[in-house]
């Protein structure tokens, strides 16, 4: 029946023979192109970027890259005081918004007074778009916004000694999940002359809004680095010559021997602190050249992070002085 070439379905029929062979084309693909180059000669391989950094890079000169990382998305602090408190203690608030009708009492006279004085953002909007924007939280007519913070490298942390010719004191958190905590040991080794603070990427306290309150501003002051490996980190430092110790109730090395041997307290140190409950993760525990620990006349167990953390910093201060 005429038209049935045409029909949808049906077989389209061609006088057309197919080629014979492939012309050289799966030949010429199967042959070679010479050696496969070296890692370190291939532009876009990690090691040769590696190598440039090591070498200084193509001008010869050591142009070091931008090393630092951010915590992720801004943060909301919710609620009059909080807020309040966050101002008062210099948490870098990037914007202040306020409901639209909220009621003017002292607190948040207070806060408008603080953000003239800081140069931060105030902004007056709608009660539903406060609700948005803190997800529904009881705000109070009030809330801050705190931008990701920007960690330094652990690297970044013994430039910074060298660059001040001191001898690198740096304390390493294990483990601590409590952002209180955190504060608190920044605020102690901004305060007993450390030259930074280093955490793990995953399972550990970040620096949250509740952090940088604790830290009472010492947080500006020092910086926080970020490690993906902990363990592997250590290495690193005591690699740069740095010796390592860790604080455990069990420690065979006394908090007074430490201190009263001039070429420990006294040269590059790193200080490890673990979590209450736990204590050192076994790993970083048999990483650590000795564990210290802090001789005690009571029979508690053992001490809060930050408190245990303050105390060997200040005895090691004072050794260094």
């Amino acid at each position: 029946m005429a038209g049935n070439s045409s029909r949808k379905g049906a077989i389209r029929k061609t006088n057309k023979k197919p080629a014979a062979g492939s012309g050289g084309q799966v030949r010429r693909g199967l042959e070679g192109k010479g050696p496969t180059p070296r890692a370190e000669d291939r532009p876009y391989h990690k090691a040769h970027k590696a190598k440039n950094a090591k070498d200084g890079g193509p001008g010869g000169a050591r142009k070091p890259g931008p090393r630092r990382r951010t915590s992720g998305d801004a943060e909301m602090i919710v609620g009059r005081n909080p807020v309040l408190e966050a101002l008062r203690e210099g948490v870098p608030v990037s914007g202040v918004y306020v409901a639209e009708g909220a009621e003017r009492d002292g607190r948040l006279k207070e806060v408008f007074r603080l953000c003239a004085d800081m140069g931060v953002g105030l902004m007056e909007i709608s009660r539903r778009e406060l609700d948005r924007i803190t997800s529904a939280a009881v705000h109070q007519g009030l809330a801050a916004k705190v931008p990701p913070y920007e960690y330094a490298h652990p690297d970044d942390l013994l430039d910074a000694a060298r660059s001040q010719g001191d001898k690198p004191l740096i304390v390493v958190l294990d483990q601590v999940t409590d952002p209180r905590n955190l504060g608190a040991i920044v605020r102690s080794a901004a305060g007993f002359g450390a030259h930074g603070v280093v955490i793990p990427e995953r399972r550990a306290a970040s620096m949250t809004a509740s952090a940088w309150k604790t830290s009472a501003g010492a947080a500006a002051r020092i910086p926080v680095a970020q490690t993906v490996n902990l363990t592997r980190q250590l290495k690193a430092y005591q690699e740069s010559g740095c010796f390592v110790v860790g604080l455990a109730a069990d420690g065979d090395l006394s908090l007074r021997e430490l201190v009263e041997d001039p070429d420990l307290a006294g040269g590059p140190l790193v200080v490890v602190v673990g979590s209450e409950g736990d204590g050192l993760s076994r790993l970083v525990a048999e990483t650590c050249d000795r564990l210290v620990s802090i001789p005690m006349t009571s029979s508690l167990e053992s001490l809060n992070a930050g408190v245990a953390a303050s105390v060997v910093l200040y005895a090691v201060a004072e050794a260094r002085a």
